[in-house]
Protein backbone atom coordinates (compact mmCIF):
# COMPACT_ATOMS: atom_id res chain seq x y z
CA UNK A 1 0.00 0.00 0.00
CA UNK A 2 0.76 2.97 -1.07
CA UNK A 3 1.05 6.01 1.63
CA UNK A 4 0.13 9.43 1.59
CA UNK A 5 -0.13 12.66 4.60
CA UNK A 6 -3.78 14.05 5.72
CA UNK A 7 -2.82 17.35 5.70
CA UNK A 8 -0.21 19.36 6.99
CA UNK A 9 -1.31 18.50 10.70
CA UNK A 10 -2.76 14.77 10.21
CA UNK A 11 -1.36 11.41 9.98
CA UNK A 12 -0.08 9.01 7.14
CA UNK A 13 -2.65 7.52 5.54
CA UNK A 14 -3.50 5.47 2.77
CA UNK A 15 -3.41 6.70 -0.59
CA UNK A 16 -7.05 4.61 -1.09
CA UNK A 17 -9.37 5.08 1.49
CA UNK A 18 -12.52 2.84 1.20
CA UNK A 19 -15.97 4.58 1.64
CA UNK A 20 -18.28 2.47 3.43
CA UNK A 21 -21.70 4.20 2.85
CA UNK A 22 -22.82 1.63 0.11
CA UNK A 23 -22.89 -1.18 2.33
CA UNK A 24 -26.23 0.47 3.86
CA UNK A 25 -27.30 3.13 1.82
CA UNK A 26 -28.45 5.20 -1.31
CA UNK A 27 -27.20 2.35 -3.71
CA UNK A 28 -30.20 -0.19 -3.16
CA UNK A 29 -29.97 -3.84 -1.36
CA UNK A 30 -26.25 -4.55 0.10
CA UNK A 31 -24.92 -7.66 1.23
CA UNK A 32 -24.01 -7.85 4.96
CA UNK A 33 -21.32 -10.96 4.69
CA UNK A 34 -20.00 -9.21 1.61
CA UNK A 35 -19.36 -5.89 3.33
CA UNK A 36 -17.72 -7.38 6.27
CA UNK A 37 -15.70 -9.52 3.80
CA UNK A 38 -14.71 -6.22 1.80
CA UNK A 39 -13.74 -4.61 4.31
CA UNK A 40 -11.56 -7.01 5.95
CA UNK A 41 -10.00 -7.81 2.70
CA UNK A 42 -9.35 -3.48 2.63
CA UNK A 43 -7.95 -4.11 6.02
CA UNK A 44 -5.58 -6.64 4.94
CA UNK A 45 -4.32 -4.50 1.53
CA UNK A 46 -3.85 -1.65 3.85
CA UNK A 47 -6.04 0.66 3.26
CA UNK A 48 -6.40 2.33 6.32
CA UNK A 49 -8.66 5.36 5.98
CA UNK A 50 -12.48 4.07 6.45
CA UNK A 51 -15.03 6.95 5.31
CA UNK A 52 -18.77 6.75 7.00
CA UNK A 53 -21.57 9.16 8.10
CA UNK A 54 -24.27 8.45 11.27
CA UNK A 55 -26.87 9.29 8.88
CA UNK A 56 -25.66 6.22 6.30
CA UNK A 57 -28.60 3.65 7.15
CA UNK A 58 -29.63 5.56 10.02
CA UNK A 59 -26.55 4.16 12.07
CA UNK A 60 -26.57 0.85 10.59
CA UNK A 61 -23.40 1.47 8.68
CA UNK A 62 -21.55 2.68 11.72
CA UNK A 63 -23.01 -0.78 13.42
CA UNK A 64 -21.79 -2.64 10.92
CA UNK A 65 -18.33 -0.75 11.35
CA UNK A 66 -18.26 -1.98 14.70
CA UNK A 67 -19.16 -5.21 14.07
CA UNK A 68 -16.02 -5.42 11.73
CA UNK A 69 -13.86 -4.00 14.63
CA UNK A 70 -14.62 -6.88 17.07
CA UNK A 71 -14.84 -9.20 14.56
CA UNK A 72 -12.45 -12.26 15.24
CA UNK A 73 -11.58 -12.35 11.63
CA UNK A 74 -10.04 -8.30 11.89
CA UNK A 75 -8.97 -8.81 15.71
CA UNK A 76 -6.68 -11.69 15.26
CA UNK A 77 -4.30 -9.63 12.64
CA UNK A 78 -5.50 -6.26 13.57
CA UNK A 79 -5.85 -3.93 16.38
CA UNK A 80 -8.39 -0.63 16.51
CA UNK A 81 -5.50 2.08 15.54
CA UNK A 82 -4.45 -0.02 12.71
CA UNK A 83 -7.82 1.45 10.87
CA UNK A 84 -8.36 5.38 11.04
CA UNK A 85 -12.12 6.05 11.02
CA UNK A 86 -13.55 9.08 9.40
CA UNK A 87 -17.12 10.08 10.38
CA UNK A 88 -19.51 12.81 8.97
CA UNK A 89 -22.45 14.46 12.00
CA UNK A 90 -25.21 16.50 11.14
CA UNK A 91 -27.32 15.61 8.46
CA UNK A 92 -31.18 15.42 9.55
CA UNK A 93 -33.53 12.62 8.42
CA UNK A 94 -36.96 11.34 9.18
CA UNK A 95 -37.52 8.08 9.71
CA UNK A 96 -38.56 7.60 5.87
CA UNK A 97 -34.82 8.46 4.89
CA UNK A 98 -36.01 11.83 3.63
CA UNK A 99 -33.39 14.05 3.69
CA UNK A 100 -35.18 17.43 6.17
CA UNK A 101 -32.08 19.68 6.98
CA UNK A 102 -28.53 20.62 8.81
CA UNK A 103 -27.72 20.88 12.52
CA UNK A 104 -24.40 22.01 13.32
CA UNK A 105 -24.89 23.57 16.80
CA UNK A 106 -22.56 22.64 19.55
CA UNK A 107 -24.95 21.09 21.63
CA UNK A 108 -25.84 18.73 18.19
CA UNK A 109 -21.92 18.18 17.22
CA UNK A 110 -21.42 16.32 20.61
CA UNK A 111 -25.01 14.51 20.83
CA UNK A 112 -24.39 13.41 17.87
CA UNK A 113 -20.91 11.96 18.73
CA UNK A 114 -21.58 10.58 21.97
CA UNK A 115 -23.95 8.09 20.04
CA UNK A 116 -21.59 7.57 17.17
CA UNK A 117 -18.76 6.43 19.86
CA UNK A 118 -21.66 4.33 21.00
CA UNK A 119 -22.39 2.23 17.50
CA UNK A 120 -18.95 2.24 16.32
CA UNK A 121 -17.98 1.15 20.03
CA UNK A 122 -14.68 2.70 19.95
CA UNK A 123 -13.30 5.19 22.68
CA UNK A 124 -12.19 8.20 19.90
CA UNK A 125 -13.13 9.14 16.30
CA UNK A 126 -9.67 9.74 14.45
CA UNK A 127 -11.31 12.64 11.65
CA UNK A 128 -15.15 13.86 12.77
CA UNK A 129 -16.80 16.22 10.27
CA UNK A 130 -19.96 18.52 9.98
CA UNK A 131 -21.47 16.37 6.66
CA UNK A 132 -22.62 20.29 4.89
CA UNK A 133 -22.62 23.79 6.40
CA UNK A 134 -25.86 24.41 8.47
CA UNK A 135 -26.43 27.96 7.00
CA UNK A 136 -27.84 28.79 10.36
CA UNK A 137 -24.75 28.36 12.14
CA UNK A 138 -21.19 29.91 12.41
CA UNK A 139 -18.59 27.51 11.30
CA UNK A 140 -16.52 29.13 13.72
CA UNK A 141 -19.16 27.37 16.58
CA UNK A 142 -19.49 23.98 14.86
CA UNK A 143 -15.48 23.73 14.49
CA UNK A 144 -15.33 25.21 18.47
CA UNK A 145 -17.34 22.39 19.36
CA UNK A 146 -15.43 19.43 17.84
CA UNK A 147 -12.08 21.34 19.45
CA UNK A 148 -13.42 20.60 22.52
CA UNK A 149 -14.00 17.00 21.61
CA UNK A 150 -10.61 16.95 20.38
CA UNK A 151 -9.38 18.53 23.74
CA UNK A 152 -11.67 16.02 25.72
CA UNK A 153 -9.82 13.14 23.75
CA UNK A 154 -12.96 11.89 21.93
CA UNK A 155 -11.76 13.11 18.65
CA UNK A 156 -7.89 13.16 16.99
CA UNK A 157 -8.65 15.54 14.03
CA UNK A 158 -11.22 17.87 12.50
CA UNK A 159 -11.95 17.81 8.47
CA UNK A 160 -14.72 19.10 6.29
CA UNK A 161 -17.13 18.68 3.82
CA UNK A 162 -18.03 20.31 0.89
CA UNK A 163 -17.26 23.49 1.98
CA UNK A 164 -15.53 26.43 0.21
CA UNK A 165 -12.47 28.43 0.30
CA UNK A 166 -13.85 31.21 2.38
CA UNK A 167 -15.20 28.72 4.97
CA UNK A 168 -12.45 26.89 4.98
CA UNK A 169 -10.28 29.79 6.14
CA UNK A 170 -12.64 30.61 8.77
CA UNK A 171 -12.50 27.37 10.28
CA UNK A 172 -8.80 26.82 9.54
CA UNK A 173 -8.53 30.17 11.93
CA UNK A 174 -10.36 28.00 14.52
CA UNK A 175 -8.53 25.04 14.54
CA UNK A 176 -6.43 22.78 12.59
CA UNK A 177 -8.62 21.26 9.29
CA UNK A 178 -6.79 17.97 8.10
CA UNK A 179 -8.53 17.24 5.30
CA UNK A 180 -11.84 18.22 2.76
CA UNK A 181 -13.96 15.64 1.72
CA UNK A 182 -15.52 16.64 -1.39
CA UNK A 183 -16.36 15.14 -4.86
CA UNK A 184 -13.72 15.06 -7.09
CA UNK A 185 -13.21 13.05 -10.54
CA UNK A 186 -12.61 13.47 -14.30
CA UNK A 187 -16.05 14.68 -14.46
CA UNK A 188 -16.32 16.58 -11.60
CA UNK A 189 -13.73 19.03 -11.10
CA UNK A 190 -15.08 22.32 -9.89
CA UNK A 191 -12.35 22.12 -6.58
CA UNK A 192 -9.88 23.11 -9.86
CA UNK A 193 -11.20 26.74 -9.78
CA UNK A 194 -10.37 28.29 -6.18
CA UNK A 195 -10.81 25.14 -3.64
CA UNK A 196 -8.21 23.01 -4.58
CA UNK A 197 -5.60 26.07 -4.32
CA UNK A 198 -7.10 27.39 -0.88
CA UNK A 199 -6.54 24.27 0.42
CA UNK A 200 -3.04 23.51 -0.42
CA UNK A 201 -2.19 26.92 0.59
CA UNK A 202 -3.80 26.03 4.34
CA UNK A 203 -2.05 22.90 4.19
CA UNK A 204 -5.05 20.60 3.85
CA UNK A 205 -5.37 17.30 2.27
CA UNK A 206 -8.47 16.27 -0.63
CA UNK A 207 -9.93 13.10 0.28
CA UNK A 208 -12.07 13.01 -2.91
CA UNK A 209 -15.45 10.94 -3.15
CA UNK A 210 -17.20 9.93 -6.21
CA UNK A 211 -13.82 9.56 -7.86
CA UNK A 212 -16.04 7.12 -10.09
CA UNK A 213 -19.06 9.28 -10.08
CA UNK A 214 -21.01 6.67 -8.21
CA UNK A 215 -20.61 4.49 -10.60
CA UNK A 216 -21.06 6.07 -14.13
CA UNK A 217 -17.07 6.25 -14.78
CA UNK A 218 -16.43 3.00 -13.83
CA UNK A 219 -16.93 1.21 -17.33
CA UNK A 220 -19.58 -1.17 -15.66
CA UNK A 221 -22.70 1.18 -15.83
CA UNK A 222 -25.59 0.61 -18.62
CA UNK A 223 -28.64 1.93 -18.66
CA UNK A 224 -31.48 0.29 -16.77
CA UNK A 225 -29.75 -0.07 -13.43
CA UNK A 226 -30.21 1.85 -10.43
CA UNK A 227 -33.97 2.11 -10.07
CA UNK A 228 -35.84 2.61 -6.78
CA UNK A 229 -34.21 3.45 -3.54
CA UNK A 230 -31.02 3.81 -5.44
CA UNK A 231 -29.96 7.52 -5.67
CA UNK A 232 -28.99 7.55 -8.61
CA UNK A 233 -32.24 6.91 -9.88
CA UNK A 234 -33.08 10.69 -9.33
CA UNK A 235 -29.62 11.96 -10.10
CA UNK A 236 -29.29 14.51 -13.02
CA UNK A 237 -26.82 12.76 -14.86
CA UNK A 238 -28.12 9.66 -14.98
CA UNK A 239 -31.27 10.75 -16.39
CA UNK A 240 -32.19 10.12 -20.19
CA UNK A 241 -29.71 12.34 -22.55
CA UNK A 242 -27.01 13.27 -19.85
CA UNK A 243 -27.00 9.39 -19.71
CA UNK A 244 -26.50 8.74 -22.81
CA UNK A 245 -23.92 11.63 -23.25
CA UNK A 246 -22.18 10.71 -20.38
CA UNK A 247 -21.75 7.12 -20.95
CA UNK A 248 -20.07 8.23 -24.52
CA UNK A 249 -17.69 9.87 -22.67
CA UNK A 250 -16.84 6.26 -20.66
CA UNK A 251 -16.44 4.78 -24.17
CA UNK A 252 -13.55 7.30 -25.13
CA UNK A 253 -12.02 6.80 -21.89
CA UNK A 254 -12.24 2.82 -22.28
CA UNK A 255 -10.10 3.17 -25.44
CA UNK A 256 -7.65 5.23 -23.26
CA UNK A 257 -7.69 2.03 -20.86
CA UNK A 258 -7.55 -0.71 -23.09
CA UNK A 259 -4.60 0.49 -25.12
CA UNK A 260 -2.96 0.91 -21.16
CA UNK A 261 -4.39 -2.93 -20.62
CA UNK A 262 -6.42 -1.95 -17.71
CA UNK A 263 -9.77 -1.23 -16.60
CA UNK A 264 -12.17 2.12 -17.05
CA UNK A 265 -12.61 2.49 -13.10
CA UNK A 266 -8.48 1.86 -13.00
CA UNK A 267 -7.76 4.76 -15.37
CA UNK A 268 -10.38 7.17 -13.67
CA UNK A 269 -9.10 6.87 -9.97
CA UNK A 270 -5.18 6.57 -11.37
CA UNK A 271 -6.11 10.31 -12.93
CA UNK A 272 -7.26 11.22 -9.37
CA UNK A 273 -4.05 9.91 -7.65
CA UNK A 274 -2.07 11.91 -10.22
CA UNK A 275 -3.60 15.19 -9.60
CA UNK A 276 -1.48 15.66 -6.25
CA UNK A 277 0.12 13.76 -3.54
CA UNK A 278 -2.60 15.94 -1.18
CA UNK A 279 -5.35 13.75 -2.98
CA UNK A 280 -6.54 10.51 -1.40
CA UNK A 281 -9.21 9.11 -3.26
CA UNK A 282 -12.09 7.33 -1.42
CA UNK A 283 -13.07 3.67 -3.13
CA UNK A 284 -17.19 3.16 -2.86
CA UNK A 285 -16.40 -0.69 -2.90
CA UNK A 286 -19.01 -2.99 -1.54
CA UNK A 287 -17.83 -5.99 -2.63
CA UNK A 288 -14.18 -7.24 -2.84
CA UNK A 289 -13.91 -7.54 -6.87
CA UNK A 290 -14.65 -3.98 -7.43
CA UNK A 291 -12.19 -3.66 -3.91
CA UNK A 292 -9.31 -5.46 -5.63
CA UNK A 293 -10.13 -3.96 -9.13
CA UNK A 294 -9.37 -0.17 -7.11
CA UNK A 295 -6.93 -1.28 -5.87
CA UNK A 296 -4.97 -2.25 -9.06
CA UNK A 297 -4.98 1.52 -10.01
CA UNK A 298 -2.16 2.19 -7.54
CA UNK A 299 -0.02 -0.02 -10.29
CA UNK A 300 -1.48 2.70 -13.08
CA UNK A 301 1.63 5.18 -13.64
CA UNK A 302 0.54 7.66 -16.05
CA UNK A 303 2.90 9.66 -17.99
CA UNK A 304 2.58 13.59 -19.05
CA UNK A 305 1.14 12.16 -22.95
CA UNK A 306 -1.38 10.15 -21.17
CA UNK A 307 -3.02 12.81 -19.08
CA UNK A 308 -2.97 14.82 -21.81
CA UNK A 309 -4.85 12.07 -23.85
CA UNK A 310 -7.50 11.70 -20.94
CA UNK A 311 -7.80 15.74 -20.98
CA UNK A 312 -8.42 15.45 -24.97
CA UNK A 313 -10.86 12.62 -24.72
CA UNK A 314 -12.73 13.67 -21.37
CA UNK A 315 -11.97 17.41 -21.11
CA UNK A 316 -13.18 19.82 -18.48
CA UNK A 317 -16.89 20.28 -17.75
CA UNK A 318 -17.68 17.87 -20.36
CA UNK A 319 -20.50 15.81 -18.29
CA UNK A 320 -23.84 16.32 -18.74
CA UNK A 321 -26.20 17.34 -15.71
CA UNK A 322 -25.41 18.80 -12.54
CA UNK A 323 -23.60 16.09 -9.82
CA UNK A 324 -26.87 16.16 -7.38
CA UNK A 325 -30.41 17.24 -8.17
CA UNK A 326 -31.48 21.04 -7.51
CA UNK A 327 -32.06 20.90 -3.53
CA UNK A 328 -29.07 19.12 -2.81
CA UNK A 329 -26.99 21.43 -4.97
CA UNK A 330 -28.55 24.45 -3.21
CA UNK A 331 -26.99 22.64 0.26
CA UNK A 332 -23.25 22.64 -1.30
CA UNK A 333 -21.45 25.59 0.27
CA UNK A 334 -18.53 24.47 -2.06
CA UNK A 335 -20.81 25.46 -5.07
CA UNK A 336 -21.36 29.15 -4.45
Amino acid sequence: MLHRSLGATGPTTSALGLGCMGMSDMYGPSDRAESLATLRAAADAGVVLLDTGDFYGMGHNEMLIGDFLSDPAFTHGHKRDDVQISVKFGAQRDPAGNWIGFDGRPSAVKTALSYTLRRLRVDHIDVYRPARLDPNVPIEDTVGAIADMVKAGYVRHIGLSEVGSGTLRRAAAVHPIVDLQIEYSLISRGIERDILATCRDLGIAITAYGVLSRGLISGHWTRGQGQGADFRAHSPRFQGQNLDHNLALVEELRRVADEKGVSVAQIAIAWVLAQGPDIIPLIGARRRDRLAEALGALDVTLSPDDLAIIERVVPKNAAAGDRYAAHGMASLDSER
